[in-house]
């Protein structure tokens, strides 16, 4: 056999095994999008990329590309916040300029558990805000206060202003000009206890291990947070932030 025709052998091999490959992996990619994508499919929904995102479900590596799917779209939102028992009325979108308005517009007004002061914001702001309270603040009210929270503390979420800093105000928008954000000055619980990040943040007891707690993990959920370590700003409250590059000070 001529060093030639080894080579044509060696190559038709080769192609006809990377054919076998490919047809395997289709096959077994067809099967489980169709185990997927059955409506009676035994795989829970929140291990399932094609589900829609519920908020009280478990917390699965499957979640936030749920989550990023309901962000990306009004309907899937609304639904989320709906089946989770948050009242998020719908009101008109804001368009204001091209720096400010609130697109997914509505009044959050209750969360999954907590209550919180009426206001204004997007669709997507509440739903971040919602993973939050029910993944985060709750169950770190549980374990280190051993209570729940009644109420999360607010200062508001849409704002149409420029972005401030420690030397001023910034040429560029504030993600409050378009409901990005949303600011958090503290909780209340279901004992009676009042906790707020002016008061309680340097403290060394369970109230600050919370507050610390929670302003850490919401990082999972926000893109951008910023709190009293962060500058004399942000002194009071969290400011918790949904589109950004990703930064949790």
């Amino acid at each position: 056999m001529t060093q030639k025709s080894g080579r044509r052998r060696y190559l038709y091999s080769a192609a006809s095994f990377v054919l076998r490959l490919a047809a395997v992996v289709i096959l077994l990619g067809g099967g489980v999008w169709w185990v997927l994508a059955h409506p009676e499919t035994s795989v829970p929904s929140h291990w399932n990329p094609l589900r829609d995102l519920k908020v009280t479900a478990p917390v699965t590596p499957v979640t936030k590309f749920q989550l990023n799917r309901a962000l990306a779209s009004d309907v899937q939102c609304r639904a989320a916040l709906e089946d989770a028992g948050v009242r998020f009325e719908a009101m008109e979108d804001l368009i204001v300029d091209q720096n400010c308005g609130i697109v997914g517009r509505g009044l959050l007004t209750k969360l999954v558990t907590s209550g919180i002061k009426d206001v204004e914001t997007s669709c997507a702001t509440a739903l971040r805000l919602t993973m939050w309270e029910h993944h985060v603040v709750q169950p770190a009210a549980r374990d280190l206060l051993g209570t729940n929270v009644s109420r999360l503390r607010h200062v508001g979420s849409y704002n149409c202003r420029p972005m401030r800093t420690a030397q001023g105000e910034n040429s560029g928008w504030s993600s409050h000009a378009r409901a990005d954000s949303i600011d958090i000055v503290g909780v209340d619980t279901v004992d009676g206890r009042t906790l707020t990040l002016l008061s309680n943040w340097q403290d060394s007891g369970p109230e600050a291990a919370f507050l610390r707690q929670i302003w850490r993990e919401a990082c999972g959920w926000f893109r951008v947070v910023l709190g009293p370590d962060f500058n004399r700003l942000h002194a009071d409250h969290f400011h918790l932030q949904g589109p950004g590059w990703g930064y949790c000070r």
